[in-house]
């Protein structure tokens, strides 16, 4: 006899699983759920099959082939449009004779009677017949009243719960006659139950219905999945599973061929074990199914779960009702709670927790320690923290959505207490705006008081807060770097980065969700706060000196790179006498990141407009308006690390007092110049976190990051561009000195530098191996290890965001710091291995 077999469906409620293989090949109890469909086929005497594929067809042909190994004959059709489950079978009548045959779902479970549901048919003399079954929860299925004799009086696809006359549902499994292709059409869409079934009754076919006796699950989500194997293993259906039923301790499991049980290892109920397993000693298995080629090591807790082949469960890990695809590794202590899935090839780092319920696509890494309070779909890793070095960074709509950004917004919300004050801005792309005002939604969920600047820059957001009563500010912006991201920055009631102990309170009510919301009196207000900039423009004038500018009569050219930096600074300039050329002096949502190519373009630019000009200097503006980029007067581009030695000597020059601070990755030219006037360099880490905490100090008048970033504590502990400019301009006046000019009296220096591919899990290791290669040499441990040789140095620091070491080194001697660059290289990769 012959069967059509429905195989083509994408099993989206069954994402990540399905996410690589197209449902009917998602497995059930160690086989693919379409394994089972066909050894049911031929149970009943169908040898005959025509699968009609759609999704990843090649997933399946590759395993089932012709058949022939399964003791069938199997073809294969793949239509060119989704021609829906009639129109699919109307699409294979030239593979059908003209005899009764059976259509089928490939992605079901079930063991019913066909053969007794094909007599039903026959006895009947039916054109068609539904085969039935009774369930508790109808909702999800097409519900069927048939009479005394069987046939069908009434249907209804997917009814809601008003509309629910029966628990009879439609299986999807049908037994036709060839006569019902005459009510087919060709090459368009056609389905069974909405348009075939109501065609054949009006019709007067006879069409019946036939309530099977047996099992029949359609596993269609995560749930009733996991479901779907305890009811393999309770029994209530019958499906091959492979192995030998062997006794382990006073319960007996099904072993799979060349898979080895330690000893100590205790089972409760049943359990289907794989082959080739290996389950260490101590270990605790409850109902759960496990794959072939599985490593469970010692102390382990897997229950109630399904592990599919080749995964790796660390020491001690518990997994409590979760599913585990292929490949995937689980850390040492980690914890998979209730109804979690984690897809294919992940890594879950020794000790994380991933909450109930939560969905972990394909290729995820995530790191030692974390909570996973959130799904993770398409981002690469999850950090251990809520926070990093930038605030809250991840990919726009797909990690920080708006969802996630209220809760966000709840959060902070509630460690600042309700009648709280707080001030949020964004930048000019929509995306910001919608995820700021999201956060605004959770701020006055929380009974907190939002003050709204809309557009403003980052240095103006900074110095508002706390001038009403502001105990904190969040900024929300496309990221500089990666058009891809969103960061979310935050600010103390000082206008500063929050502290780590700030960020994890707001992280420790972000991932228990235990905190409280305001009633419906205590919800916070939206209000607007109109004299940020006039504070902002009012503390700038009275930090610089605005006479010794103007006497200068500088001439400048600045590119304003389409940031809100423009919807105040051209005030602050007008005041300070200067003649200036300002380009890209307009918002614009487009282009708030700059790539690689765009940005060396803009500097090019502006060099030759400054060369045409003969004007004294050139100045590029970041989106956010904390950094700088630098054009002399002759036009040259001036790279950060020299733009950073430049302002710093100038700080030294004019300041004659207090100390300067730069990170340990700077050049020790500024200590030679230093030495000049007496002043002391204190140097700090890398991220700006590290440099703010370092710029603390009283005595320091100057901290740069080498990234174009540069602080005066002087007028707030925090980078600004816009208050860098004038500083620059100052100091250039009252030394009467030009940047070119200046750059002549400093000594030629080169820092070169080098970034290692390094797995995360192999960085701790990789630092390690640093330290005690360091050994008896001249170390420095500020941020990474800091080796000193005589008149040269190296710096090893792992990345913190990416998978990388970053190595720098610099030398009197330009060829022994490649050396030292080479040496480093090779011994970070060996220490990886």
């Amino acid at each position: 006899m012959q069967a059509v077999i429905m195989a083509g469906g994408f099993g989206t409620r069954l994402r990540p699983l399905s996410y690589h293989i197209p449902k009917p090949m998602v497995p059930m109890a160690n086989n693919p759920m379409l394994y089972h469909i066909v050894k049911l086929l031929k149970a009943h005497g169908f040898t005959n099959l025509i699968m009609m594929l759609y999704y990843q067809p090649e997933v399946i042909t590759s395993y089932f082939g012709d058949g022939s190994k399964m003791g069938v004959n199997i073809s294969y059709l793949k239509p060119e449009q989704d021609l829906g489950t009639a129109g699919s079978v109307k699409y294979a009548r030239t593979q059908l004779s003209d005899k009764t045959f059976i259509v089928i779902s490939g992605d079901v479970l079930t063991d019913f009677d066909l053969t007794k549901a094909v007599e039903f048919h026959k006895e009947k003399k039916a054109a068609a017949t539904m085969v039935l079954t009774r369930v508790a929860n109808p909702l999800q299925y097409g519900v069927v009243i048939t009479d005394s004799e069987g046939k069908i009086e009434r249907f209804l696809e997917k009814p809601s719960w008003g509309e629910v006359f029966s628990d009879t549902i439609n299986t999807g499994l049908y037994i036709l006659e060839p006569e019902v292709f005459e009510y087919m059409p060709d090459d368009r869409p056609f389905d069974f139950s909405k348009e075939l079934y109501p065609l054949l009754l009006r019709e007067g076919k006879k069409v019946y219905g036939y309530v099977a006796e047996g099992y029949w699950k359609d596993v269609g989500n995560l749930e009733e999945y996991r479901l779907g194997h305890y009811d393999i293993l309770d029994g209530k259906i019958k499906v091959e599973v492979g192995g030998q039923i062997s006794k382990v301790g006073k319960n007996e499991v099904v072993l799979g061929k060349g898979s080895r049980v330690e000893e100590g290892v205790e089972f409760e109920g049943q359990s289907i074990i794989g082959s080739n397993c290996i389950i260490e000693k101590d270990t605790k298995i409850s109902r759960s199914v496990i794959g072939s080629n599985v490593k469970i090591h010692s102390g382990a807790q897997i229950l109630g779960s399904v592990i599919w082949d080749n995964a790796e469960i660390g020491r001690d890990a518990h997994i409590r009702e979760g599913v585990i695809g292929k490949k995937t590794q689980i850390g040492d202590r980690a914890v998979v709670q209730v109804g979690a899935v984690i897809s294919d090839e992940c890594n879950v780092g020794a000790g994380a927790v991933i909450r109930p319920n939560l969905k972990i696509w394909p290729h995820k890494t995530i790191e030692e320690e974390a909570i996973v309070s959130t799904s993770l779909v398409w981002g690469e890793k999850w950090n251990r923290a809520l926070f990093n070095a930038y605030g809250i960074t991840g990919l726009g709509n797909i990690e920080i959505t708006p969802e996630f950004a209220t809760k966000v917004g709840a959060a902070y919300g509630a460690y600042l207490g309700k009648n709280s004050y707080v001030i949020t801005s964004r930048d000019a792309h929509p995306a910001s705006r919608m995820i700021k005002r999201s956060i605004i939604t959770g701020l006055v969920s929380s009974g907190v008081r939002v003050g709204d600047l809309r557009t403003a820059p980052i240095p103006v957001v900074r110095y508002e807060v706390g001038k009403e009563g502001e105990v904190g500010g969040v900024h929300v912006r496309q990221s500089p770097y990666d058009s891809k991201l969103i960061d979310i920055k935050f600010f103390d009631s000082q206008g500063g980065d929050l502290q780590i102990k700030q960020e994890k309170a707001i992280e420790q009510l972000f991932l228990r969700e235990d905190f409280q919301r305001a009633n419906l009196k205590e919800v916070g207000e939206i209000v607007t706060s109109p004299r940020a900039l006039d504070y902002y423009k009012a503390g700038y004038l009275r930090a610089v000196d605005h006479e010794m500018i103007r006497s200068a009569n500088f001439k400048v050219v600045l590119d304003y790179a389409y940031s809100s930096a423009s919807m105040i600074f051209p005030a602050i300039l007008g005041e300070l006498g200067l003649e200036v050329l300002a380009i890209n002096a307009h918002l614009n949502p487009k282009k708030v990141t700059k790539t690689e190519e765009e940005f060396k373009h803009s500097l090019e630019q502006l060099s030759d407009i400054v060369t045409t000009l003969k004007a004294d200097m050139g100045v590029l503006i970041d989106t956010g308006a904390e950094k700088i980029f630098l054009v002399d007067e002759k036009g040259k581009i001036i790279s950060n690390d020299l733009s950073l030695v430049l302002i710093a000597e100038l700080v030294m020059r004019t300041y004659r007092r207090g100390n300067i601070a730069v990170p340990v990755h700077v050049t020790n030219t500024i200590e030679e110049l230093a030495n000049n006037y007496n002043v002391k360099v204190k140097r700090t880490g890398l991220t700006p976190r590290q440099i703010i905490e370092g710029a603390r100090d009283k005595d320091l008048v100057f901290v740069g990051d080498c990234f174009g970033g540069f602080i005066f504590p002087e007028f707030r502990l925090a980078f600004d561009a816009m208050y860098t400019i004038g500083k620059i301009l100052e100091m250039l006046a009252k030394a009467d000195t030009r940047l070119n000019k200046l750059s002549q009296i400093i000594p030629s220096f080169e820092v070169f530098h080098k970034k290692i591919s390094c797995p995360w899990d192999k960085k701790g290791q990789a630092m390690r191996c640093a330290i005690e290669d360091s050994k008896g040499k001249d170390v420095e441990l500020i941020d990474g290890v800091k080796i000193y040789f005589k008149d040269s140095w190296v710096l090893l620091i792992p990345d913190p965001d990416e998978a990388y070491f970053h190595i720098w080194a610099e030398s009197k001697d330009q060829e022994k710091a490649k050396e030292l660059l080479k040496e480093y290289s090779e011994k970070v990769k060996k220490w990886q291995e």
